[in-house]
């Protein structure tokens, strides 16, 4: 199956479930912290809002398309009203396109799903890396200095999202968001699990702890 992640900076109507079609895994992601993101896993289409509550659309497309995370996803300008300037200015500062809300769920999948996919899109990022420490996402693989590193998926998946936030703390809570373990709800000591499994691996394989628990707050990735 091929995975496609959507953010959603506003209400959907018809709610946030996956959905499956023919070869495609559709997440839906709702997307309310603007600076940080969730583990993306495929294709990334975006749905901004011409207006959000701490700022303009056109300033998170322009923020979208200057981080090296999101640069490449498709963005999709949500207009108010459908006027010929509103449109121009998205397009102008990097929406691809461009619907008049409100969103509906069903119009939402038919523009995704009508807009041929194609097999490197929906592969999305192949390889993330800090250091000798690298995570192959095609292969499900990370590696320390080229040596395997035994890991279960969910440890896997959060090493990917440290290694893409390197030096930022993140609480339990975001880090179960992240990776979309919300629904049926995680207990956060799940995530000291998850935390002590990967220690241990990174450790085995000799790339020390680069896993730093932050007091009251959560962990952090520290880069080499």
């Amino acid at each position: 199956m091929r995975r496609i992640d959507i953010l959603l900076a506003s209400e959907l109507s018809g709610g946030y479930a996956p959905f499956r079609h023919d070869d495609f895994d559709v997440v839906l992601h709702r997307w309310t912290d603007y600076c940080e993101l969730p583990l993306i896993e495929g294709a990334l289409w975006v749905f901004v809002d011409w207006v959000l509550p701490e700022m303009s659309g056109l300033e998170l497309c322009r923020r979208l398309r200057a981080d090296a995370l999101t640069a490449h996803a498709h963005v999709t300008m949500v207009l108010e009203e459908d006027n010929v300037e509103d449109r121009k200015r998205a397009l102008r500062m990097g929406a691809d396109d461009y619907m008049v809300g409100p969103l509906m769920r069903n119009a939402l999948l038919d523009r995704v799903l009508g807009a041929n996919v194609s097999e490197h899109d929906a592969t999305g990022i192949r390889t993330v890396a800090q250091g000798d420490l690298t995570v192959d996402v095609a292969a499900f693989q990370a590696r320390w200095q080229g040596k395997p590193i035994s890991l279960m998926p969910n440890e896997l998946r959060l090493l990917r999202y440290f290694i893409e936030h390197p030096g930022r703390v993140f609480t339990r809570a975001q880090l179960i968001a992240a990776l979309g373990k919300q629904e049926p709800p995680v207990d956060e000591r799940t995530v000291d699990v998850w935390i002590g499994r990967l220690r241990r691996a990174l450790k085995g394989v000799g790339a020390g702890n680069p896993l730093r628990t932050v007091r009251s707050l959560g962990y952090v990735f520290d880069a080499a």
